[in-house]
């Protein structure tokens, strides 16, 4: 993909999206260069639109269904070779550029409506899975290609690392969820331990740091499965996922030590590790 072949107002309209949504993915992004990091900020913009969609809480159900299935057709639509505003126009000459596929933005549009029903509630394993795929690794399968590499280790890297990421942003949030009646941690898990299948008997059980030690445990596998596969991938196009693997498997250390103890406070790196990451992002 050209930049010439997008208007700069374009760019910059998907850019500021990313930049205003106060993301380390805006700077993260940066070590591409400029015609992938454009593919990337506008499929961030994407997601970050049909986010905020299933996150309104103010918005009936039936109308979150409708603008979701809005962007069901517009995808479909970029796909046919038609935009009509900044993000579609730059989504559709990525896709072209990079040979992205519409199952995986699909995949995204179907994760966020999980997302914005009735809140999940402890879901069973395989839909836990199934939410995991749709919100993380859907995304995963179209940046690797973006990156780079869409050969059959790349898209276990976008399967294993997706899942890794997401379990870890779960754990990360027990308590914030709570506060939206959410509860991510596996049906199989809670029952297991003896944790209540509830928000708020789970948030108050003695037994919850152990259901999210299994958690812990299944996202650490994925992060394993993840850097093995990067080891057969084009090392240049995998520098970024290697950057998210090495911000995010830290948080999981932080919460094993913590023990799960909730606080209300996110857990997040020392700022001097992040600034040694950004640093990293600039290496060969």
């Amino acid at each position: 993909m050209s930049e010439a072949y997008l208007d700069p107002a374009d760019i910059a309209e998907v850019t500021a999206i990313v930049r205003d949504s106060a993301t380390s993915f805006y700077h993260g992004m940066k070590i591409l260069e400029p015609r992938r990091r454009t593919a990337m900020y506008g499929i961030y913009a994407f997601c970050r639109k049909v986010d905020d969609i299933a996150d309104d809480d103010d918005v009936p159900l039936s109308e979150k269904r409708e603008a979701l299935e809005t962007w069901r057709q517009r995808v479909a639509a970029l796909f046919a070779g038609h935009a009509d505003d900044a993000i579609t126009r730059v989504l559709r000459a990525s896709a072209v550029a990079y040979q992205l596929h519409e199952a995986d933005f699909i995949g995204i549009v179907d994760g966020m409506e999980m997302d914005a029903g009735e809140p999940i509630v402890a879901p069973p394993l395989p839909v836990l899975d199934l939410y995991c795929d749709r919100v993380a690794s859907a995304v995963g399968r179209l940046s690797v290609c973006v990156f780079g590499d869409a050969g059959a280790a790349a898209q276990e890297v976008a399967y294993a690392l997706g899942r890794a990421l997401q379990l870890t942003n779960i754990l990360r949030d027990v308590w914030e969820d709570a506060q939206r009646g959410r509860l991510y941690l596996p049906y199989e898990y809670l029952v297991g331990e003896s944790v209540p299948v509830n928000v708020n008997g789970a948030l108050n059980s003695a037994n919850l740091p152990a259901a999210c030690e299994r958690v812990a445990i299944l996202a650490d596998a994925y992060f394993e499965q993840a850097i093995a596969a990067m080891r057969h991938c084009q090392r240049r196009a995998m520098r970024p996922a290697r950057l998210m693997a090495a911000s995010y498997r830290p948080l999981l250390r932080i919460l094993r030590a913590n023990q799960f103890v909730y606080s209300g406070q996110r857990v997040s790196l020392p700022k001097y590790k992040k600034l040694l990451l950004a640093a990293r992002l600039y290496l060969p």
